[in-house]
């Protein structure tokens, strides 16, 4: 999706008039004070003290401060409060999103404001409060919203039908009107979303998790089994036949599928670095989807602009976060997807081009091979093996940089809870400069709090601690090899220069881009004797480090040379460049090289690349005469 079509769904959203049904509830937050306790003088109990307190929309609430976000031309609520102080406190909230709250009827009687009040001691969410668990709406009630969901079918553009909490539809007949109702105005759009009466409601759009979508054909998924991409395509589609409505699948970071007379498309979910916090993101999905449909906007693209928004509310920590327009365009330049998501999971479902060790992740390659002219090598794991155990090193410098002063006392769960974020940050951010890394070190020091603001370092003296603890091992190696103790072979990944030497005297111009330092880059390719083979230079990271990244490159690249996509392809072990080079429409081959011995696969290598768009995955260049083969015969039979 490009920003003009961004810009289009933007500006026809802001037409669109659209109603929200649903169980409005109030999210109460409690920050208690310790240290403010005292014991009560009239009963001799310990008095807890409330130091902070502040309240927003949930439920169906939530899904409205959702499209108030977007900015549409009208909002209008329908639903029950009680005649308490929590439901003065929603009904304000809603009224200050812009919402129309005149439907938002208060029953006296037998019905409390959901509400769930949420204390927090020392950081720490504790057990939770409810209210309004044991309500019973009345038939009146229900003739009442009844009423205002027809006035709403006949006069706005669509309605969203948000029902969350256990036994919120507690009279039969409620249902069977409904129903009568979203027949009788079957032209209009009625986007369901029920946790409780999904299969009781008929002639609606759906919005569905995968598991959601399985129970809704009678087929029963174990809270611990996983739903294949494969089966959810087969799942929604039997939904779509059954139901003729648009039909929309939400399967997490793997993205939306997307189900309507035109056919099914996947929507591939955005690789985020940061810590999430997935509450809300449904929320998020229906309110955007919807109002894409009621602006005439084709489901594939709801769908795609859905996925965008999701993208930015689970990057908002503590929160039922919303998206506004704008943090959906900022979102929406280069996103980095999710691929083969089900293959990166399960390595039985691997195919290879027969009698090579060269895993097809796209099929679709085969057609384009056989154009190759420019080609572009990550060096640390891909060639090189010099800095093999970077990771390692990585590791413990962020640890004791987040711990501080408590690296040595702090408590196993707590250390190991750090230790598996610190990992999963590094796996994440394999093969990007140094210094961006340093940069989400800073953050996470500062999130987790060990260390006093006033010592947090900067990006730069962390990246020189982590520098100097990993040079110290580089230059050892170095001193080894310029001594003649060990070899090239000994500190270059299997058949890596013998490969560059093949494709250097078939006409492809090479290029090397690196993460690490530039001059380092330099020098470690001279040493190790193959620098001269990259005509096209050699980039790495630079002290202006906004000037140079593996993007940047292959952007050069392609536009000095006026490249189509499959004349240029790219090398790397690491999901960065794989990322870039199938942004840019390259051949992506990944590297699964173990590091150690230098040859043969790092399974732990897999998961990361498959995710991050690889086409093809070889585990070193052993096979190099296969692979120029590959690369070069683009006629040739390869169908595995």
């Amino acid at each position: 999706m490009n920003q003009i079509q961004l810009e289009d769904i933007l500006g026809k959203i802001s037409a669109v008039k659209i109603a929200v049904y649903g169980d409005f509830c109030l999210d109460s937050y409690w920050i208690m004070d310790k240290g403010g306790s005292e014991i009560s003088i009239e009963t001799g109990l310990k008095v807890e003290t409330v130091s902070k307190h502040y309240y927003s929309p949930g439920g169906a609430g939530n899904v409205v401060a959702n499209l108030a976000a977007l900015r549409p031309a009208k909002i209008k609520v329908i639903g029950v409060i009680g005649d308490d102080i929590h439901g003065r406190e929603l009904n304000m909230q809603l009224q200050n999103l812009g919402a129309d709250t005149l439907s938002l009827y208060i029953q006296d009687k037998d019905f409390d404001t959901y509400s769930y009040l949420k204390r927090h001691v020392d950081g720490k969410e504790q057990p939770r409060i409810d209210f309004g668990l044991s309500n019973k709406r009345s038939l009146d009630t229900d003739r009442k919203l009844l009423q205002s969901i027809e006035e709403t079918l006949k006069e706005y553009d669509a309605l969203i039908f948000n029902q969350q909490v256990p036994g919120s539809i507690n009279n039969e007949s409620f249902i069977d009107e409904a129903n009568i109702l979203f027949e009788k105005y079957s032209q209009k759009i009625v986007m369901l979303d029920s946790r409780h009466y999904n299969n009781r409601f008929e002639n609606t759009y759906r919005k569905a998790n995968d598991r959601e979508t399985a129970t809704l054909l009678g087929i029963s998924v174990k809270s611990d089994e996983s739903i294949s991409t494969k089966d959810v395509k087969k799942y929604g589609s039997a939904v779509f036949s059954k139901t003729q409505k648009p039909v929309f699948v939400t399967c997490g970071e793997r993205g939306i599928l997307a189900f309507d007379a035109t056919g099914v498309y996947e929507i591939h979910g955005l690789q985020l670095k940061g810590k999430l916090d997935t509450v809300g993101a449904g929320d998020t999905t229906i309110s955007a989807i919807t109002l894409c449909l009621a602006a005439g906007i084709p489901a594939r693209d709801a769908a795609m602009f859905a996925n965008f928004a999701a993208a930015v509310t689970v990057q908002k920590l503590y929160t039922t976060g919303t998206a506004n327009a704008d943090e959906i365009r900022k979102i929406s330049v280069d996103p980095d997807f999710v691929y083969n998501a089900d293959l990166a999971e399960n390595e039985r479902l691997a195919i290879y081009f027969p009698g090579t060790e060269f895993e097809i992740c796209s099929p679709e390659i085969i057609n384009s091979l056989g154009h190759i002219r420019y080609a572009v090598f990550d060096h640390d794991g891909t060639i090189s093996s010099l800095r093999q155990g970077w990771e390692e090193i990585m590791e413990p410098v962020m640890m004791k940089s987040i711990l501080g002063n408590q690296f040595d006392s702090i408590d196993f769960i707590t250390f190991q809870g750090v230790q598996e974020r610190v990992r999963e940050f590094i796996q994440k951010t394999t093969g990007i400069q140094t210094i961006y890394q340093m940069e989400g070190l800073v953050e996470l020091v500062g999130e987790f709090g060990f260390v006093p603001e006033s010592e947090i370092l900067d990006k730069f003296a962390y990246k020189e601690l982590y520098n100097n603890a990993l040079m110290a091992l580089v230059n050892q190696r170095m001193q080894k090899l310029e001594a003649g103790e060990l070899s090239q072979e000994d500190y270059t990944i299997k058949g890596a220069v013998t490969f560059l030497h093949e494709l250097k005297s078939r006409g492809v111009k090479l290029y090397l881009a690196s993460g690490t330092d530039e001059a380092d880059v330099i020098n470690e390719a001279k040493k190790l004797g193959y620098a001269h083979l990259f005509e096209g230079g050699i980039y790495g990271a630079l002290k202006d480090y906004s000037s140079f990244s593996k993007k940047l490159v292959i952007e050069k690249i392609i536009r000095e040379n006026s490249l189509e996509g499959n004349e240029l392809v790219i090398f790397g072990d690491g999901p960065d460049e794989i990322r870039e080079g199938r942004r840019a429409g390259g051949l992506a081959i990944g590297i699964t090289s173990n590091e150690i011995q230098r040859f043969g696969h790092n399974p732990a290598k897999r998961p990361r690349l498959v995710r991050a768009g690889a086409q093809l995955l070889i585990p070193d260049f052993s096979q190099y005469k296969k692979l120029t083969a590959s690369l070069f015969k683009g006629n040739v039979d390869l169908t595995p």
